[in-house]
């Protein structure tokens, strides 16, 4: 037979509203009575019923992740970060895609959190990066928490997960100038993510530092993406005579791997006459050979931190986590496709 919260009160000697309380993790639980109860929930191997849950009161027991990002690799890890995190706390978990050039996005958002009754909400760029998304939620009561990367102009810091790509690009680029490279190639990724702008203003500081002057024809607008990749490394290594490129710096693994890949059918070879570096340290960047220089962001951790903080938030200020961390650095992993420029 299935195992009831009456079961569970029987057997700790307690309530059925006190193993609610402790079930639902409310800061007024006695210590003692906690671990009594939660001893009797892994003997009896009670499941709290979720959307009994939800539905008996005014509290909600599920989260959503929302994201606007087609790395499959990217939201798969920032779905099982918050979905660990969900299973600790006793939560569901909703995934919701978005559009953020969606004239009807707003709308579409609006109604998902409604009807999905969520008691907070992840979310992820460049929808985190966007005021009118974030009043939309402050007038409808929601918490949130975003994951940006640099810090915030507004007024709402509280609420963010931070990512230093600005300082991640940094140290990419001047890996690259260590080894000799003066002429650095930058694939930017999509311009509505502020992370396009933070790298980039990245890849510019270290050149300064290095007393290299800033040339716009070294730089690519594409998008995050395999293709652009492509595309990206053609158009600035078809005027290599001119530019003498011996380095690209990719927005991320995806534009990285498409610039070694263009860069192998035209007969260049890695890392012997050009030198190739990704961003974040997904899948992509050791499934290439060779393997990709980048910078590892760990982004199941990130989106995990990010749902500590969610549930914070949810469930007041007493529930302060003082074991989350709120600013992330992506950390250079020096692999086989970036070598030292040869006379």
């Amino acid at each position: 037979m299935k195992v009831t919260i009456n079961d569970v009160a029987k057997l700790a000697g307690v309530s059925m509203k006190t193993v609610s309380r402790v079930i639902n993790k409310e800061p007024s639980v006695r210590k003692r009575t906690y671990d009594t109860v939660m001893e009797a929930v892994t003997q009896l191997n009670y499941q709290p019923n979720l959307a009994a849950r939800n539905l008996a009161g005014t509290s909600s027991f599920t989260v959503g992740l929302v994201y606007d990002n087609p790395n499959a690799y990217y939201v798969i890890d920032m779905q099982n970060g918050v979905l660990s995190r969900c299973k600790e706390e006793g939560y569901e978990l909703v995934i919701h895609p978005c559009s953020s050039t969606d004239s009807n996005m707003e709308h579409d958002f609006k109604t998902m959190v409604k009807r999905s009754r969520l008691a907070g909400l992840v979310l992820t760029p460049p929808l985190s990066e966007q005021t009118n998304i974030t009043d939309m939620l402050d007038d409808l009561g929601i918490h949130y928490v975003r994951v940006l990367s640099g810090r915030p102009t507004d007024d709402n810091q509280d609420t963010c997960i931070y990512v230093n790509d600005y300082k991640a690009a940094y140290e990419i680029t001047s890996h690259l100038l260590s080894l000799g490279h003066l002429h650095i190639g930058f694939l930017c990724g999509d311009k509505e993510h502020k992370s396009t702008t933070e790298r980039l203003a990245g890849y510019k500081a270290a050149l300064t530092d290095h007393n290299i002057t800033f040339n716009p024809e070294f730089i690519y607008d594409g998008n995050y993406s395999f293709e652009s990749g492509v595309n990206g490394a053609k158009t600035l290594l078809a005027n290599n005579n001119k530019l003498a490129i011996t380095a690209l710096l990719g927005g991320n693994d995806e534009m990285a791997a498409g610039a070694l890949f263009a860069a192998r059918l035209m007969g260049i070879g890695i890392p012997e006459q050009l030198s190739i570096t990704g961003f974040e340290d997904s899948p992509f960047s050791r499934q290439t050979w060779p393997k990709l220089t980048t910078a590892h962001q760990a982004n199941d951790v990130i989106s995990q931190h990010a749902a500590r903080l969610l549930f914070t938030k949810t469930r007041g200020i007493r529930n302060q986590d003082k074991e989350i961390i709120t600013s992330f650095t992506p950390s250079l992993v020096v692999r086989e496709s970036s070598g030292p420029k040869i006379p």
